[in-house]
This record gives structure tokens, C-alpha cells and sequence, in this order.
């Protein structure tokens, strides 16, 4: 079955906000196919299920930084900064938990579609990042190892010299 939004394209909406992996309100809302206004209007009647863990509201600071990272990741839009000037209210970052409150909220069928492929999105990053925490863990193991055998071959090394060492010449002794 072929998703209605590639992988790739929901990946690069993915932010790390606050230690969150989140999606901003705007990016939701052009996936979602509505536009941003009616999204939050959506939130707002329905507030009580987006918990400060689901969905948070950035600051002026956060959106300088996230315009300076979209600026480098994407330099050939030359409209990033210009499509934000004119926003009036601070976006909202949703978190995994935020997105699946969202299917509740926006009942369409394209939500609920986009919501299945954010949601393996969200899934297949979480199964990357486990697997570069557990390369890394043996990684570690494997340098422990080595560190450990390069003391046990210097000692080998060390006891090679002493064997290849030509043998003192035995002091003569003087009689009496």
C-alpha cells in the first residue's frame, strides 16, 4: 500500500525541541491538508486532551534557533523565514502523543491516514536510534577488549625483548 506522505518528508518535520521530538502546528496542519487556523481552533475546542506532555507552545528563542536550523538544513527555500515573518502567535510543537491526539480531533480521512504514516514515522526513528544505542554499546565492549589485550600483548612484546636481549657477558673472576 503506498503512504499518502512519504517517510522522508514527515522525517524532516520532526524537531528535537525541550529533549521532544516534535512536529510544529503549521507542518501538521499543510500534512493534514487545513490550514493552520482551523488546526488550532481543532486544539482549542478540544484542550483538555493536550496535556503540556502532548503539546507546548514555543518561544520567541525557540523559533530563532528552529529558523537558523531550517535555514542550513534547506538552504534552496528561500521562503522559510519570509512564510513565518507573518505569523502573529508563537507555534505549537506537538510531541508523538500530541500527533495521536490530533486523529481524534481532526476526523477526516486524510487525517487519519496521515496520522498512521506520522505514527511509523515516529516508530521507525525510535527503531534507528535504538540501534545506533545498542552499535554503540558494543562499540564500548569492544574497546574495553582491546584496551585489555593491549596490556596483555605488551607484556608478551616485553618478554620477546628480554629474549632477543643478548646475553650479559659473565664477569670474570678475579682468585685469591
Amino acid at each position: 500500500m503506498k503512504e499518502i506522505v512519504p517517510r522522508e518528508i514527515i522525517q524532516q518535520k520532526i524537531f528535537l525541541i525541550r529533549g521532544h521530538k516534535v512536529m510544529l502546528d503549521k507542518d501538521l496542519a499543510q500534512l493534514y491538508d487545513v490550514e493552520t487556523r482551523a488546526l488550532n481552533q481543532a486544539v482549542q475546542r478540544n484542550i483538555e486532551r493536550f496535556l503540556e506532555d502532548f503539546m507546548f507552545q514555543l518561544t520567541k528563542g525557540e523559533v530563532n534557533v528552529l529558523r537558523c536550523q531550517i535555514g542550513t538544513l534547506n538552504l534552496k527555500s528561500q521562503n522559510v523565514t519570509s512564510s513565518w515573518g507573518g505569523t502573529r502567535k508563537l507555534p505549537r510543537a506537538f510531541t508523538e502523543q500530541g500527533v495521536a491526539m490530533l486523529s481524534s480531533v481532526l476526523r477526516s480521512k486524510r487525517a487519519i491516514l496521515v496520522n498512521i504514516a506520522i505514527m511509523r514515522t515516529f516508530v521507525k526513528l525510535r527503531e534507528i536510534l535504538l540501534t545506533h544505542k545498542e552499535l554503540a554499546h558494543k562499540l564500548s565492549q569492544l574497546e574495553r577488549k582491546i584496551e585489555k589485550h593491549d596490556g596483555e600483548i605488551k607484556t608478551i612484546f616485553d618478554a620477546i625483548r628480554q629474549l632477543m636481549a643478548p646475553p650479559e657477558k659473565p664477569r670474570r673472576r678475579i682468585g685469591f
